[in-house]
């Protein structure tokens, strides 16, 4: 890939910077599965801390956290309940279904979920129907393009799911974000739900990794399923280095991904035929509504060199990062203006 491309397609595609490969050059490492990594100890504490829970676990990928968490929290044989268009449920290749043995249910009905939709999901009791044991958040929420679920309206949430007795897993992949747009305290956020996971590899910049932090009782079981799934790593401390300055170092400048991308929000708003979902976060997610479609425009932007993702058929969705600067941004502004009009 050319040096000059604008990589919008996600915030996953950032590289570690110099200082953050000094980071991980340095790092006090031993073995993770065998004594503890010091780093590791490191990062799940102030994580933990962090979310205002009882501890922390790193693992290899936000998925790997995700679905940890779902063995921890539900039931094989039972449904959870998620948004019709959230990761757990679209971008977690069945997942719950091949490794957990749960049935997704779906919740519609509004961008992201909400307690009024969630509550006319449950199902009545049937012999015909599986129970429901879990029910899955996600904040900020990927598919909604970046949208935050304020803090009322996660509480909201959870006091919907406990009148039927169920736990929440919140899927806080850009919880980072959520925070930084709101200004709510991530541990308010965290007090929502039994378990959270939060990635270091997206806003955070670091190559790899996510922890899952929750309440005592499910977390002592957490190291033993992260063992099932493979997800035990020896020196992981060079890992877990480059996801603490991430938070110490990458953490504070998100608002700056946030200004950007409503700056192209703005400016793609203007071309004829494109529908913009006004950005909470990062995340730009464009409706073409003029008869292109979004993988002639992922196609014509490759070509001018800037990426982007068919998020579906008429959806393109672009999302910005630290290695996105001001003359990057200009750059993808006028490409893609040019492209979506064309």
């Amino acid at each position: 890939m050319s040096d000059t491309t604008v990589d919008l397609r996600s915030d996953t595609v950032t590289r570690p910077s110099v200082a953050m490969r000094r980071a991980m050059a340095e790092a006090e490492v031993g073995d993770d599965v065998l004594d503890g990594d010091p780093t590791v100890r490191a990062l799940e504490a102030r994580v933990a801390d962090l979310l205002g829970k009882s501890s922390a676990l790193f693992f290899p990928s936000g998925t790997m956290a995700n679905q940890a968490a779902l063995w921890l929290l539900g039931e094989p044989g039972t449904e959870v309940y998620a948004h019709e268009d959230s990761h757990i449920v679209n971008w977690e290749i069945a997942g719950t279904a091949g490794l957990v043995g749960l049935q997704m249910r779906v919740v519609r009905g509004a961008p992201v979920l909400e307690a009024d939709a969630l509550r006319a999901a449950f199902r009545p009791a049937s012999i015909h129907a599986p129970r429901a044991s879990l029910v899955c958040a996600e904040n900020t929420h990927n598919g909604a393009g970046g949208m935050v679920t304020p803090l009322a309206h996660l509480q909201a949430i959870q006091a919907t799911a406990a009148e039927q007795g169920l736990p929440v897993h919140l899927d806080g992949a850009r919880l980072w974000n959520a925070h930084l747009a709101t200004g709510t305290p991530l541990a308010d956020f965290a007090a929502c739900a039994s378990t959270v996971m939060v990635s270091f590899s997206k806003g955070l910049g670091a190559p790899v990794g996510a922890c899952l932090a929750g309440d005592a009782a499910p977390m002592r079981r957490a190291w033993e399923v992260r063992k099932r799934f493979g997800g035990g790593m020896r020196q992981s401390g060079i890992l877990a280095a480059a996801a603490l300055y991430g938070i110490e170092q990458n953490l504070p400048r998100l608002g700056e991904d946030h200004a950007r991308a409503r700056r192209l929000a703005a400016v793609l708003a203007a071309v004829p035929g494109v529908q913009v979902v006004s950005p909470d976060t990062n995340i730009v997610m464009c409706d073409l509504i003029g008869g292109v479609t979004a993988s002639e425009v992922v196609a014509r932007a490759r070509s001018a060199g800037v990426l982007v993702t068919a998020w579906h058929q008429t959806r393109v969705r672009c999302v910005l990062h630290l290695d996105i600067d001001e003359a990057a941004l200009a750059r993808a502004s006028t490409v893609l203006a040019e492209v979506m009009a064309a």
